[in-house]
């Protein structure tokens, strides 16, 4: 016999969270705005003290920064959600310096899921692919009080 679904609430509140959390001391302190209907975007220079190898930023921060977007695209919907799969893919190392804008949209909704996608560039002309990420994410209620 299987147990009975819980399901999950979320408080809407993200001043802790550690990629765009502006009261988290040890935060990327990093802001997203809409962009579109179903996207958003934010911009982040590359810092020594987020790197792996030396002058190379860490993959567990680009991969952070990139699910963060997710969740800021579904939250520009009205909606909050948490990635429950993701394909990523490092196309190329990110140099510490590197000055970059992350941009995440989501594609299709089927019930309490969403496909969504992220992506790292170059910030400017050239706007080199860095990596980008594929997801789904899991749709939550928030909570009322």
């Amino acid at each position: 016999m299987s147990s009975p679904v819980k399901i999950t609430r979320v408080k809407p509140k993200t001043e802790r969270c550690y990629v765009c959390g502006p009261e988290n001391p040890g935060g990327l302190h990093v802001p997203f705005f809409r962009d579109g209907d179903h996207g958003c975007r934010a911009l982040y220079t590359a810092r020594t003290e987020h790197a792996g190898w030396p002058g190379i930023l860490h993959g567990g921060i680009t991969f952070a920064l990139m699910d963060e977007g997710l969740g800021w695209a579904v939250h520009f919907q009205g909606l909050n959600g948490v990635t429950a799969r993701a394909e990523t893919r490092f196309r190329q190392p990110i140099p510490v310096g590197a000055k970059l804008v992350i941009r995440a949209w989501t594609i299709e909704r089927r019930r309490q899921l969403m496909t969504a996608r992220s992506e790292i560039r170059l910030d400017g002309e050239e706007q080199t692919l860095f990596a980008e990420l594929d997801a789904t994410m899991f749709l939550l209620e928030a909570e009322t009080s």
